[in-house]
């Protein structure tokens, strides 16, 4: 039974990413905020990224501080992995003066095949870092060029064996189907070799082509040599039948974890609470104000040496709501229907599940213990259809 007891209050923020835009070149997929350094340029010998960090130290300093330590902190990319030990810390101790860093607080850093030795990721795991995800993609050696990747297969097997060595508690792999080219049988031997590694995690995503991009220039959906629709639904398949059957769990539209893993930070974008950005084009939801900084880099220092001035407004109601349901439906457990009543009010949470009745009916979306949930693989595959179809009813 459903209560009727709307209520409006903000989360408090214990999450922070934090953008390191740096990367030896720009992946053919990317549209990301990144800027090339090449493949000499560390953080140790790069004026840039020396001045960036500082940068990103400033940001932070100036940040509003609420009465909760970090729990999770996410460095994402770009490629974190070009960072030097020092630079990593000098961010980390940023942090931790401005907000604290809770006991045990998960640590997430992006990393990339090739991109560092022993001394560095053992340095990275002397500061904190206790999650690596890998940048790996694919494991096909022609596959990588044709993404622009930068590593070879050599790279991925010998930085896996690196973070082997220094014991990371959390490690999770990044692949991506759908690519130019790519053939089930290549996906399937990405998959099975996956397994065999077996990370804790896995992140697999679909490519997306955007414009501005390399791919975005050389394709259109939908037309060869990108896979068709029916085999990039048949990858999605494999995929999640190979790694639910090897003992992970489908917890998100995109990612697989073995139990008790999941990604903490993620699941706070997900449940749509509170969080920190830090750095150009990071994004921030404080206050329920969500906010992006410029995305290049000197209109990033602009902004920061005019006093990085948060000037937006508070997301209206019915904007979070959709924002609720698209989120919070990317995950296997659903929305709680009675959490929705009290935030939105029992009218809305009845109206979302009249609109949703012919998913409900057909299977794509299942209402069990009162919470609504897409069913997986099914709903889903067809997440897309099923949120363009009731964000157009609910408004």
């Amino acid at each position: 039974m459903i209560k009727n007891s709307q209520a409006m209050a903000f989360s408090v923020p214990t999450a922070a990413y934090v953008h390191i835009p740096f990367c030896r070149r720009r992946c053919f997929y990317c549209d990301f905020p990144v800027f090339v350094v090449g493949d000499r340029s560390r953080g140790e010998t790069s004026g840039t990224m020396r001045q960036y960090v500082e940068a990103v130290c400033q940001e932070i300093s100036i940040s509003p501080v609420f009465d909760q330590p970090l729990k999770t902190i996410f460095f994402g990319g770009g490629t974190p992995s070009l960072l030097s030990t020092a630079q990593l810390q000098r961010i980390l101790t940023a942090l931790d003066q401005r907000f604290g860093i809770a006991e045990g607080a998960e640590i997430s850093m992006e990393m990339d095949p090739g991109t560092f030795d022993l001394a560095h990721i053992t340095g990275y795991v002397s500061a904190g870092v206790n999650r690596v995800s890998l940048g790996v993609q694919t494991f096909d050696a022609e596959l990588l060029k044709i993404a622009g990747r930068s590593h070879s297969v050599d790279d991925i097997f010998a930085a896996i064996e690196l973070i082997h060595q220094v014991e990371i508690p959390e490690f999770s792999i990044d692949l991506i189907s759908g690519l130019p080219h790519q053939s089930l049988d290549q996906w399937q031997n990405s998959l099975t070799k996956v397994v065999e590694i077996a990370p804790t995690h896995i992140s697999i995503y679909d490519l997306t082509i955007e414009p501005g991009t390399v791919f975005g220039r050389y394709y259109q959906p939908g037309n060869q040599p990108l896979p068709t629709d029916e085999t990039t639904v048949k990858m999605y398949q494999l995929g999640q039948s190979i790694l639910t059957n090897s003992g992970y769990q489908h917890y998100e539209i995109s990612n697989y974890a073995k139990s008790g893993h999941q990604c903490q930070h993620n699941l706070i974008y997900w449940h749509n609470l509170s969080y920190y950005g830090f750095g150009m084009g990071a994004a921030s939801y404080i206050q329920g104000k969500r906010f992006t900084r410029p995305r290049k880099t000197q209109e990033y220092f602009q902004w920061l040496e005019n006093g990085a001035i948060i000037d937006c407004e508070i997301t209206p109601l019915e904007e979070e709501l959709l924002e609720t349901l698209m989120l919070g439906l990317r995950l296997a457990e659903g929305l709680n229907l009675q959490d929705l009543a009290d935030k939105f009010g029992i009218a809305k949470v009845r109206k979302i599940q009249q609109h949703l009745q012919r998913y409900l009916q057909q299977g794509w979306a299942e209402i069990i213990d009162d919470k609504l949930r897409l069913t997986d693989p099914q709903g889903f595959l067809f997440s897309n259809v099923i949120l363009a179809d009731l964000f157009e009813k609910m408004g």
